[in-house]
């Protein structure tokens, strides 16, 4: 299979041949960097055009279709209104925290694309412990969505904040023990390893019943995290307005609006990786030839393709199931998801001790 490796150490040789080995890492950071913000304005561009068509096709309509051939400059219009809108600061607001919170919200997004591999050999960081580091920083956007209800010093803001608190904290349980499932069946927490792992196929195949029932806990509970429908209760617009972000307004509330779609990005980047191989192509077990075939297909394409599937599936949610009340969203997680999730984990960890997954 070809590797963007080459591309990445060729470029790495000749920044170390050119500069002193300090400005060359200075440089590679730099470029990672502008990678990694270029990145975040198309997804931010593509995903909520996306989002609009599959919208319209799930309520046979359709969607933006005015602005450039059938409306995909629409999302570029949007981006421009919001730089030239004014941002307003409410009076009474804690002013530091309440500009701070939309930049923690894209920091957060940015630090998680860090151990994701994107194609063959094409990562950023492939740290040890990348399953670990993820579920740490991923802990931290609920800090941002915290501090800008608090300090909007807006009731409904305040009140959207907590309930988004309340289920991003209650959600991360079962998200963690669907990823830990993988964990256990692949015996790595580094994310090199858990790809590699499923050469022979993917875990959602070969992983049996644990698999699966950590992959449908895995997505329900990523919908949840990122404040999705059904799940949306934290910026229900029929009780609260906007939520955590009604006091916001011009490129801050591009900010959270930006985050909240590179967070569904990231969540089934992660999804792809742990279940779906990656990068990996679809391979079964000793079929030399068709392997070989699916090995012709460019691993950014194997891995673009499986995300955005779990993207599409996401956004289906949210034109197929009603709002949940927040007393169902966390019965849900706590009466059923989090026992299942444990069960499964203790089932995973069977199979993987004796050996029984393929």
């Amino acid at each position: 299979m070809w590797s963007l490796g080459n591309i990445t150490h060729s470029i790495d040789g000749w920044l170390n041949q050119t500069f002193s080995p300090a400005l060359a890492l200075l440089i590679e950071f730099v470029i990672v960097g502008t990678m990694a913000i270029s990145l975040f304005a198309v997804l931010g561009l593509v995903l909520v055009f996306m989002e609009r068509k599959v919208s319209a096709y799930m309520q046979i309509r359709v969607g933006p279709n005015r602005v450039g051939p059938k409306g995909m400059f629409q999302t570029f219009a949007d981006t421009i209104k919001l730089l030239l809108k004014e941002g307003l600061t409410p009076t009474g607001s804690d002013k530091f925290l309440f500009n701070l919170a939309p930049v923690i919200a894209i920091i957060s997004a940015m630090l998680l694309l860090a151990p994701i591999a994107f194609a063959k050999d094409f990562q950023m960081w492939d740290l040890n412990i990348g399953v670990l580091y993820v579920s740490a920083i991923s802990s931290v956007a609920v800090i941002s969505i915290l501090m800008a209800g608090w300090s909007s010093n807006n009731k409904y803001s305040l009140l959207g904040a907590m309930r988004s608190g309340a289920q991003i904290v209650s959600y991360e349980l079962s998200a963690g023990l669907s990823i830990l499932a993988i964990v256990v069946l692949v015996g790595s927490l580094k994310m090199s390893d858990i790809v590699a792992s499923q050469e022979t196929g993917w875990w959602l195949f070969k992983g049996h019943i644990p698999a699966l029932i950590a992959f449908v806990t895995f997505i329900i509970a990523a919908t949840a995290e990122t404040n999705r429908a059904p799940f949306d209760l934290a910026e229900a617009e029929s009780e609260l307005t906007a939520g955590f972000h009604t006091e916001y307004s011009g490129m801050r509330f591009a900010l959270f609006f930006l985050a909240e779609y590179v967070n569904i990005f990231i969540v089934c980047a992660i999804g792809a990786t742990l279940f779906l191989g990656g990068w990996m192509p679809f391979h079964i077990g000793q079929w030399t030839a068709f392997n070989h075939v699916m090995d012709f297909i460019p691993s950014s394409l194997w891995f673009f393709g499986k995300t955005f599937f779990l993207i599409f599936l996401i956004m289906w949610f949210r034109w197929t199931f009603p709002r949940l009340r927040i007393d169902q969203l966390l019965n849900l997680e706590w009466k059923y998801l989090l026992p299942i999730s444990m069960f499964n984990l203790l089932l995973a960890t069977a199979i993987a001790i004796m050996g029984w997954h393929f």
